[in-house]
């Protein structure tokens, strides 16, 4: 018998990721074994026959549908023994005219079809489970409308069927994605009253100030239905049913239509790394069965968030999440998503614990497969749904692959949240002295990414806001903020944390990776934190709003932030291919405290020290003249307008330096601010 060996893995078979980073060598066989594990999942999924976006149609047979005769109503629950749907139509009373069957030869699939007269439009109801030995009323997994009684405050799917639906207006819309400016909001804590605001309010009051800021793209929290207001949106229950707190179907399609139309792409904060432990509302024992959606045992539980995690190597739940995505890109026009949750995903220990210190932590075996298989093929499904649609990845291990393409060995998200930033931020305004801020190191630490992943780099998001930490200006400020934030009555606290606030988003904004990200109110220096209501404040909602009167107030410093925000926003918006330019340094030196570095013909220039002003402090740049475009000293901005802006700068003639063209660009640069200048074309 003639033996055959294996032809060896050349280099020119080898995926991209690892060719180019040599570090990765030694891991290499994992990460073949990942991809590949991926491709088998994909055959397995689609036969080789179909599509993905063809697999992941499970909501357009699951769940309550109108059809030409009537109405069909599926339910996937292979543990029951008798399903009936209980409702206004029925009186609440299980009844045999509206029980479900078994569908033969499928794996625990319940059907019942319905004369059209049997239901109507806002209809309540349930589904009444019977399993071995239990019994219980349960929401459907994949209902699209729940509602909650306001004085019982139980919650019920309603039926959603308006004999006038929304019709989208913008029928093709493509995302701006250089850069990608996220505007990251909450729709039921965005308005000025002590209330929940309304998918309406927001499209009317807050959408057009987000539009007057610049941003580009909008990040829409707590869109799933959740059942406590206080998780904000993190413990889902309906997975397919948007919140019905803030308003209906149709004016959460109306409001991502509007934006579509003023240039805004809109995408969801989506929650399927966990899902809430409730029972009657949620998806935690449907029928009879804790573990139908989600693993057993010890790795049922998520430790530390008290919810469920689901059992990403079950095909039937693969099949619910991935349709999932399908359902919000296609029912509601969604620009793709931010997945919360990650790094809870990726590994068994949801990475708690862990210091991720070097490659070997991510090819340990500690890894979730089934995890990082399921979210390839969910980029792959939404890219191929919608080949401009966005993913964003909140991942805080630094996985190597997670933002690059698959065919290139990757997980295939577009992006991922530069987590490392805010908390950078925060361990320097709370561990150094104002003057032992290094130059050298906050350059390092906004550019420290991959060159092969895109990153959305960001000062401070939703999670600095809440209850029991800080927002940037409250650190900066403190309680001067309500005494001294009045314009000519600032004190020293007041004006430091003006600048500083500035310069923080200004040097955030400019050394981006790919996108940047701004949660709603924190770009005027919003100064209360969240709290949602619950029993230990009064269920207030004092704390779950935006004071946007404060910005609109001339006479307050707000005004001063929100305006610069705006203006560094069009900067960046209005130059051609900025983040498609690499960030080149300068100069740096510590001592002084200064930092520069261009980015295409923009130069960016920032005086960290508190102190210490300096005249015709120099840096070699390619000859020509300069004018400045932005100044965070500017009085319109809260400054002190120590320079004349109005003025050219002219590179200085140095015989050393004119062969490579350049001369010496000397500046004034005040204590505490940052400009930016660009080259004049000749």
């Amino acid at each position: 018998m003639k033996c055959t060996r294996k032809k060896p893995q050349t280099k020119a078979t080898r995926l991209k990721i690892v060719k180019d980073d040599p570090w990765l060598e030694p891991f290499e066989a994992a990460i073949t074994g990942r991809h590949n594990y991926v491709n088998q999942k994909l055959q397995e999924l689609t036969g080789g026959k179909t599509t993905l976006s063809d697999f992941a149609d499970g909501h357009l047979y699951f769940g309550l549908h109108r059809t030409t005769r009537g109405w069909v109503f599926r339910e996937w629950a292979p543990n029951a023994t008798a399903i009936y749907l209980i409702g206004d139509f029925n009186n609440w009373t299980v009844d045999e005219k509206y029980q479900l069957k078994p569908v033969k030869g499928s794996n625990g699939v319940w059907e019942i079809k319905l004369p059209t007269k049997a239901l109507h439009h806002l209809d309540l109801y349930k589904m009444k489970v019977y399993w071995k030995g239990g019994e219980g009323e349960r929401i459907p997994a994949w209902c699209r409308r729940v509602v909650q009684d306001e004085e019982t405050k139980i919650f019920s799917a309603q039926v959603w069927n308006p004999e006038n639906p929304y019709e989208f207006k913008k029928k093709n819309f493509k995302p701006k994605r250089d850069p990608l400016l996220i505007y990251e909001c909450h729709v039921g804590m965005s308005q000025d009253a002590e209330k929940v605001g309304s998918y309406n309010e927001f499209r009317e009051k807050v959408l057009p100030r987000i539009v007057k800021e610049g941003y580009n793209c909008l990040q829409i929290m707590a869109i799933q239905e959740h059942p406590y207001y206080g998780s904000f949106g993190y413990h889902v229950s309906s997975f397919f049913a948007p919140s019905s707190r803030q308003g209906t179907p149709d004016e959460l399609k109306q409001l991502i239509d509007e934006a579509h139309a003023a240039g805004l792409a809109v995408i969801m904060d989506l929650v399927q790394s966990h899902a809430v432990k409730n029972e009657i509302e949620g998806l935690g024992n449907l029928a009879g069965d804790p573990s139908q959606f989600f693993y057993s045992g010890g790795r049922r539980e998520h430790p530390a968030w008290d919810s469920l995690c689901f059992d990403y190597g079950k095909n039937e739940v693969i099949h619910f999440l991935l349709s999932n995505c399908k359902y919000w890109l296609t029912e509601y026009k969604f620009d793709g998503f931010r997945f919360d949750g990650v790094t809870s995903m990726l590994y068994y220990s949801h990475g708690l614990g862990e210091s991720f210190g070097g490659y070997g932590d991510y090819y340990n075996g500690g890894q979730d497969d089934n995890a990082i298989c399921y979210l390839t093929l969910a980029n792959l499904l939404i890219h191929e749904v919608n080949p401009n649609a966005i993913t964003i990845a909140e991942e805080v291990s630094g996985m190597p692959g997670l933002a690059a393409p698959f065919k290139s060995g990757g997980y295939g998200f577009d992006y991922r949240l530069a987590m490392n930033i805010p908390d950078y931020w925060i361990k320097t305004i709370k561990e150094l002295k104002d003057e032992d801020w290094k130059p050298s190191s906050i350059l390092w630490e906004l550019t420290n990414r991959r060159a092969d992943e895109k990153t959305i780099s960001y000062a401070e998001s939703h999670d600095q806001a809440l209850v029991g930490d800080k927002t940037l200006i409250f650190r900066l400020v403190d309680a001067d903020m309500y005494w001294h934030f009045k314009k000519g009555d600032e004190n020293f606290m007041a004006h430091r944390g003006i600048a500083l606030h500035k310069m923080i988003r200004l040097v955030t904004l400019t050394t981006m990776g790919g996108g940047y990200l701004n949660f709603m109110g924190n770009e005027f220096g919003h100064p209360e934190w969240i709290d949602f209501p619950r029993e230990g404040n009064g269920w207030s909602h004092k704390y779950a709003r935006r004071q946007w009167n404060l910005v609109d107030n001339s006479e307050l410093c707000y005004h001063y932030l929100g305006d610069f925000d705006q203006a560094m926003i069009s900067l960046v918006r209005n130059t051609p291919r900025f983040g498609r330019t690499k960030v080149q340094e300068v100069w740096h030196n510590d001592g002084d405290q200064v930092l520069a570095y261009s980015r295409g013909d923009l130069l960016f220039v920032f005086n960290f020290s508190p102190t210490q002003s300096y005249t015709d402090y120099g840096f070699m740049m390619p000859e020509g003249s300069y004018r400045v475009v932005l100044n965070t000293d500017n009085p319109a901005f809260g400054g002190n307008g120590l320079t004349n802006d109005s003025l050219t700068h002219f590179t200085n003639f140095d015989p050393l330096l004119k062969r490579d063209g350049k001369g010496w660009l000397k500046l004034y640069l005040p204590a505490r601010t940052a400009v930016c200048l660009q080259k004049v074309e000749e």
